[in-house]
């Protein structure tokens, strides 16, 4: 609800989801590329849980830089590298692609603990995260003017949910907030374990409006970059279908409890309840994946079904980005 021309604070939220989250990618690389054209918006926050916390980092590190498009470099390198691409990596994608339809079509396949066999993703995770990534120079990189970031992790033991901002995201609190606990361990932080962000804040967003920052530095929007559809034209009736729509209800379930208490805090804004030089109206924006996937193909890292995925949220943010200038 812009009323001058002070350009609108945006914090843009990346919810997670496997490789579903190359679509996120392909949205930040559009907005990253028109940000520096933005008259009537600014950047000032972002966050993210699990894949969406990856790209979020990659996102904010090159705006620290006031470099955007090192951050559209970034992304691109990341999933390149996440791509199959090598004879024995399409092996293995097309092994686990079989594998989760096959229990998602109720076929009884052996569960195997992540710690009964050396975790090659969780290093290949660090080793990709930090070359992209100078995590001991973020402290130097801070300004008080520089964006925020905002990434999500639950404790095992607790259950208490987790956001670690700015200095504190650590390579450890991406692998935290990244780690699926079927398929990863759990990573330690500070004496605490830690799993996938998915289980707790997917993505944080009440952190935009709750953050101890002043009123004027507080965001006007949140972006919200959605990977699990909140609608289904049909109802789900074989078991793939229904594995599948319980996930996507399960990842939207925290979301939608955030959104609804901004909602609620607006409604009582609107009436006079909370000063308004203390606090705002905050609009909330959705630009959604809503092709009709399944729950296997968050595992799928074809580069067609990635860079599909990345072409797919370019375009969707795009039509986005022309519907906030009518």
């Amino acid at each position: 609800m812009q009323k001058d021309n002070t350009p609108q604070k945006v914090g843009i939220a990346c919810q997670g989801g496997g490789s579903h989250t190359a679509f996120t990618a392909g949205v930040l690389r559009r907005i990253l590329k028109e940000s520096q054209g933005f008259k009537n918006y600014q950047i000032i926050d972002f966050s993210g849980n699990s894949g969406g916390a990856v790209c979020a980092l990659l996102a904010w590190y090159g705006l620290l830089q006031n470099d955007a498009p090192k951050s559209i470099e970034l992304l691109n390198v990341f999933w390149e590298e996440a791509m199959a691409n090598t004879p024995a990596d399409v092996w293995l994608n097309q092994l686990v692609i079989a594998s989760a339809k096959l229990r998602d079509e109720g076929f009884p396949m052996p569960e195997i603990s992540p710690y009964s066999y050396p975790s090659y993703g969780q290093k290949w995770l660090r080793r990709i995260l930090e070359q992209l990534v100078d995590f001991n120079k973020i402290k130097e990189l801070l300004k008080p003017s520089s964006p925020c970031l905002f990434v999500g992790a639950v404790d095992v033991c607790t259950g208490n949910f987790r956001i670690f901002k700015n200095a504190d995201v650590t390579v450890e609190a991406i692998l935290a907030s990244a780690a699926v606990p079927i398929l990863f361990p759990a990573v330690r932080i500070d004496d605490r374990l830690y799993w996938d962000g998915l289980f707790s804040h997917n993505p944080p967003i009440e952190c935009f409006v709750h953050d101890l920052a002043p009123h004027e530095s507080k965001v006007d929007e949140i972006w919200i970059i959605q990977i699990n559809p909140q609608n289904r034209s049909e109802e789900p009736k074989n078991i793939n279908d229904i594995i599948n729509r319980r996930n996507e209800l399960a990842g939207n379930l925290s979301l939608n409890q955030e959104i609804g208490s901004i909602e609620a805090f607006n409604r009582w804004f609107k009436k006079g309840f909370f000063p308004q030089n203390k606090y705002k109206y905050v609009e909330i924006k959705k630009i959604e994946l809503d092709w009709p996937l399944s729950y296997s193909s968050k595992m799928d890292r074809s580069p067609s079904f990635i860079r599909s995925l990345m072409s797919y949220g370019e375009e969707r943010a795009e039509r986005f980005l022309e519907s906030l200038t009518t």
